[in-house]
């Protein structure tokens, strides 16, 4: 699910820069669904193990390969900057409403054929795993902090001069980013709120649907 969630937010972003003009991500073999060409050895492998070490696993977190666009080639700079940046969380959020009608389909299925409830089970609680991945992935990437793809809105918001400054602030990105998820939970933990709201209201839609779990 987590690898799904990654690559699909990252093939959206190429493929909405293809159609906003900018070939690069097609060029140099990113537009792709293979994951192998969205691992990043630091974001997908390094950082996720020393967090699940340092934090005894009670919190992990990691990412793609961000896939290469050059907004020089957009036709339109603003419009074309802001949908490949919300490309990916948009293609998220609607993974999001495929799986809680996916775990609808397979609880129908299941009532209809007994004998693969079981299987359908274990289907849907992985989808249910898959709700929470995209919905993380979907509302952390708004975070209004260079690089990531809320930035993109963010700095057509602001003042030309204020714009160059806050641009230069994706060189710190990640320090920054490490110290909001130590020293700075309260405040990443509040901006992630609405990750439990909806996952509440997608658990709602798929309970009446929820086979049961042959681990139960």
């Amino acid at each position: 699910m987590l690898l799904l969630a990654m690559v699909a937010h990252e093939y959206a972003h190429g493929w909405a820069a293809r159609s906003q003009g900018d070939h690069t991500a097609e060029q140099l073999g990113r537009l792709t669904w293979n994951p192998l060409k969205h691992i990043d050895p630091f974001l997908t492998i390094l950082l996720p193990m020393m967090l699940w070490f340092a934090t005894s696993g009670n919190f992990v977190f990691g990412g793609a390969k961000p896939v290469p666009v050059d907004p020089r080639n957009y036709r339109q700079l603003r419009r074309g900057d802001i949908i490949v940046s919300m490309a990916g969380i948009v293609t998220n959020l609607a993974l999001v409403v495929l799986l809680v009608l996916a775990i609808i389909g397979l609880g129908l299925l299941g009532r209809a054929v007994p004998v693969a409830q079981d299987s359908l089970s274990l289907l849907q609680r992985m989808f249910v795993s898959g709700i929470v991945v995209n919905l993380v992935l979907a509302i952390f990437n708004l975070f209004p902090l260079p690089p990531l793809d809320g930035s993109h809105v963010m700095k057509w918001l602001l003042p030309p001069a204020w714009r160059a400054r806050y641009v230069r602030l994706g060189g710190f990105g990640l320090v920054i980013l490490m110290l909001l998820m130590t020293v700075g939970r309260p405040i990443l933990g509040a901006w992630m709120a609405p990750v439990s709201w909806l996952f509440e209201a997608a658990a709602r839609a798929v309970s009446p649907f929820l086979l049961a779990s042959p681990f139960a």
